[in-house]
């Protein structure tokens, strides 16, 4: 089907820190991508290059073939690149209704002065764009808290609205941020199974996740990052083999010793249910 994500040699420094270090991925439309790595390899420093929180060093990213990094980050969202955060950003004191609504303002027209005014053409695209917002918390499953405060609502239902808020924005590209942070393996097990969905309604998901059995269990292809570059990338099996991957998640040989080795292998299996 093609790329829908290339990024090019991209890198961030920040002074003589490389947070991302010539890191090149391509990222296949309708796929399931993971980005993975210890804490402090650049995964979300990554994330907000790509989605120009800040300025790349240097490098390229492309969205559908089209450059992006010099674009003001609406222009971004209008292209089709959606996002959730590592720590969750809802408005708190707005029901999860209005946060999810908040998300559709990119795809509305009615204007201030409609708005203002009340005009049919207004209250009837308000009327759409609350019917479409309570498809999407249905969707995501937590419809039932539509008109609960959003800071009301469990931790496992907030990490959903943030997803439902992004797919407000209609995304071609879905970037989740540690998605299942925080979540019992029942809400992890479930997230598992919404991406997913997701992905079968054709959108693209890149994720960042240290949880490896999300990441083992849903992902077709892996990136593996340490110190800011690409260390390792492939399948799933290909990754939880890899001895570049062991050692970064636990250290050399000498100072580990082969059984943490093989006891990190057999984990990542288990999870993956391999």
């Amino acid at each position: 089907m093609g790329a829908i994500l290339e990024i090019r040699d991209l890198s961030k420094h920040f002074g003589e820190l490389k947070a991302v270090d010539r890191v090149s991925i391509s990222v296949e439309q309708g796929q399931i991508a993971a980005i993975i790595g210890p804490n402090g390899a650049g995964k979300t420093t990554l994330f907000n290059v790509i989605t120009n929180s800040y300025r790349a060093t240097n490098g390229e990213v492309l969205m559908m073939g089209v450059p992006t990094l010099r674009l003001p980050q609406f222009k971004l969202t209008e292209m089709g690149v959606g996002r959730t955060y590592q720590n969750i950003r809802l408005f708190d004191n707005m029901t999860a209704l209005d946060n999810v609504k908040v998300g559709m303002h990119c795809r509305t027209t009615g204007g201030i002065l409609g708005t203002i005014l009340a005009t049919p053409r207004t209250r009837r695209e308000e009327r759409r764009t609350e019917a479409r917002a309570l498809e999407l918390m249905e969707f995501v499953g937590i419809a039932k808290w539509a008109h609960e405060m959003a800071k009301n609502l469990p931790y496992g239902g907030q990490r959903r609205l943030e997803i439902a808020r992004a797919l407000a924005t209609e995304p071609r590209l879905l970037l989740l941020d540690e998605p299942a942070a925080g979540m019992n393996p029942q809400e992890t097990e479930d997230l598992m199974a919404l991406i997913r969905k997701i992905q079968a309604t054709g959108v693209t998901v890149l994720l960042i996740e240290h949880h490896m059995k999300v990441v083992m269990g849903i992902s077709e292809r892996i990136v593996v990052l340490n110190y800011g570059a690409k260390i390792a990338e492939g399948a799933p099996a290909e990754i939880q083999n890899n001895p570049l991957v062991i050692e970064a998640y636990l250290g050399t040989k000498r100072e580990t010793g082969f059984a943490r080795g093989r006891r990190y292998r057999n984990e990542v299996r288990a999870d993956s249910g391999a």
